[in-house]
């Protein structure tokens, strides 16, 4: 193998993983968005009821 065809190697493997990385990142900040909706929600309620 070539010292240009391992750094094309290495390259698309590092695209790649950093492509799989932005999804699960915005994944948990979809998750992290739900979670705090649910807890102003909550505290509203609790409001509410004082």
């Amino acid at each position: 193998m070539t010292k240009s065809t391992a750094f094309r190697l290495l390259t698309t493997f590092l695209v790649l993983t950093s492509l799989s990385a932005c999804d699960m990142v915005a994944g948990a900040g979809k998750d992290i968005q739900k979670a705090g909706a649910a807890i102003t929600q909550q505290a509203q309620k609790t409001q509410a009821g004082m």
